[in-house]
């Protein structure tokens, strides 16, 4: 049996009664729809949200969130079969990296150098990085729990996927409470917390999903 041949067996081995997509789209809602529901009332929406929802921080801190959970989903959905490869989704990091790069350009020459270490800190810095750890748990057992019904090549680097993904989902959720917008805010402790949560992928990904 050819190296092709062998892949489409354990595909068809691994196979799911729904699809791998659906799976994982039951999955992520379910997280989702926890941390919504349970988390985020614990911590509330900020009062202002009405206020600052069209500023350009506000929207330059949910398109990047987004994107990073888009992107990473869309890459979880090929790495997690035998013969899954990154694809033309490898340009969409570099994507979320130059609009970050872009915000965090136009946040340094807007505000002065004496309120970059306040912008960069902001009000909670601490409480961010915890909550957004948080809001990624729920996503990230749901999202491993479909994982199981696949069959990555790389399960260490699917995981961290998966975890970057968990990651996106938590801190695009916790966008509805964070007070800081400033993009050096953003580009550090988002940043911070989804590497954290990439890192924990990383190594359940290696004990949980091998096949």
């Amino acid at each position: 049996m050819n190296t092709s041949g062998l892949i489409n067996v354990l595909v068809m081995d691994r196979a799911p009664s729904l699809s791998l997509r659906r799976t994982i789209a039951v999955a992520l809602a379910i997280g989702a729809v926890f941390t919504g529901l349970v988390f985020l009332p614990m911590v509330g929406i900020r009062p202002d949200i009405a206020q600052v929802a069209f500023t350009w921080r506000f929207i330059a801190k949910a398109v990047v969130v987004l994107m990073i959970a888009m992107s990473a989903i869309g890459l979880m959905l090929r790495l997690a079969r035998p013969d899954g490869e990154f694809g033309q989704l490898k340009w969409a990091l570099w994507l979320i990296l130059l609009v970050l790069t872009l915000a965090v350009g136009t946040e340094l020459i807007a505000v002065p150098p004496a309120q970059w270490e306040n912008r960069l800190f902001g009000i909670h810095w601490l409480f961010c990085l915890c909550l957004i750890l948080l809001f990624s748990l729920p996503p990230f057992v749901g999202l491993f729990v479909a994982l199981k019904r696949a069959a990555p090549r790389n399960e260490g680097l699917a995981g961290a996927i998966a975890g970057i993904a968990a990651g996106g989902i938590g801190a695009s959720i916790y966008v509805a409470h964070c007070p800081d917008d400033s993009p050096l805010f953003v580009a550090t402790w988002y940043s911070l917390a989804i590497a954290l949560v990439a890192l924990a992928g990383l190594f359940a990904g290696r004990r949980l999903l091998k096949w």
